[in-house]
């Protein structure tokens, strides 16, 4: 099965803003977009994803992922992450009826594609299936077969709102790529120590982050 990918952004500079009081505030605009490059780059060559949308309405990282091969859908609704998500489901629906969605995370600078192709075999056996974060609170990947609603519900503690819709918790070996997002310095940490994407790897090269 050939995955099309619906990976959600913010504005840059509204975004990660819990990176701030380890890497500056001066630095999250550019580390988010970092993220998001490596994100999208890993998918874009993940031998199971035929399609990777990215849902934001900002024009720098517009330009900078679709340069990645990413199809940029603008963020219509403006009425955040759930939203924009359910609103680039139905956009993907439209254009390719019976493919496979998954929403990923645009905060995962360590995303291998091996890993990822994992994550999207596993998910493939059932209609709706999720990938909760590292820290076991969240959720990174929300996955619907062809036919089924992806239904998104990210955000705080998303694993048990996603257990409690009825998707089934993935919990596949050797993915901790796909697990790892980025929202503080903690997880900055944890995510250079799988090691970063090209893009995050510049972007941090110097960087100390302050506890």
């Amino acid at each position: 099965m050939q995955w099309t990918l619906v990976i959600p952004l913010k504005p840059l500079m509204r975004a990660k803003s819990r990176l701030a009081p380890a890497a500056g505030d001066a630095l999250r605009p550019g580390l988010a977009l970092a993220f998001a490059q490596d994100t999208v780059a890993a998918a874009a060559a993940c031998a199971r994803v035929g399609d990777v949308v990215v849902v934001t309405d900002d024009e720098r990282a517009g330009a900078a992922l679709s340069a990645l091969g990413a199809r940029i859908l603008p963020d219509s609704p403006g009425a955040g992450l759930n939203a924009a998500l359910a609103h680039g489901a139905a956009a993907v629906r439209a254009w390719h009826p019976t493919t496979p969605i998954a929403a990923l995370n645009a905060d995962l600078p360590a995303l291998r594609p091996a890993e990822l192709a994992e994550v999207l075999a596993t998910a493939g056996a059932f209609p709706r299936a999720f990938l909760p974060d590292a820290a076991g609170i969240g959720t990174t990947f929300l996955a619907a077969g062809p036919g089924r609603e992806l239904r998104p519900a990210f955000g705080g503690a998303s694993r048990a709102r996603h257990t409690a819709s009825g998707a089934v918790e993935l919990s596949p070996a050797g993915v901790d790529s796909v697990r790892q997002d980025v929202d503080t310095g903690e997880d900055l940490r944890a995510a250079l120590a799988l090691g970063v994407g090209p893009h995050t790897a510049r972007a941090t090269a110097g960087l100390l982050l302050v506890d």
